[in-house]
């Protein structure tokens, strides 16, 4: 499943500019000092509970992809067992999309869960955001439901 172009590798902490680059354009809305940090913590924590994966082209050191996959214990949305594999999130740098690269590292992250005891693997997406919809369906995912959240804070006053 992995394209020739590509390998597939679970990141190290000799990674950890690589994860938390990726991780940065995935999420640029989070300082890179935050990410930075949390990628040290998930790499440190790969094993039963996390794994992060990255995608190489051939014969070059940076990493074009990321998939990060954790178990979670808790109720899932749309599955019926626990633990569940869940996808945090897959991103792949726009000059190596649409080559297969991200399949390859959710097929990755689905095969760690299998390997740790899930037996569904989940993710969640934005409701506006439609390409992220589209590539789960076309990664073989299926939508479960769609959730509206709400928060309200709560003071002293409130009481």
């Amino acid at each position: 499943m992995t394209p020739k172009s590509a390998r597939i590798a679970q990141a190290t902490l000799g990674d950890i500019d690589s994860v938390a680059a990726l991780r940065h354009a995935l999420w640029p809305d989070v300082p890179l000092d935050d990410l930075f940090e949390e990628s040290q913590s998930l790499i440190d924590d790969q094993g039963a509970n996390a794994a992060v994966f990255l995608a190489f082209i051939h014969g070059a050191a940076v990493a074009v992809g990321l998939a990060e996959v954790v178990l979670r214990r808790d109720y899932v949305n749309g599955c019926e067992t626990s633990p569940v594999a869940f996808l945090e999130g897959v991103y792949v740098a726009p000059g190596h999309r649409r080559m297969g690269i991200a399949r390859a590292l959710v097929a990755k992250a689905a095969d760690w869960g299998r390997a740790v005891g899930a037996s569904e693997f989940a993710s969640d997406a934005r409701l506006d955001n439609e390409a992220s919809h589209a590539f789960h369906r076309a990664a073989g995912f299926e939508e479960t439901e769609r959730v509206v959240y709400f928060r309200r804070a709560i003071s002293e006053r409130d009481a």
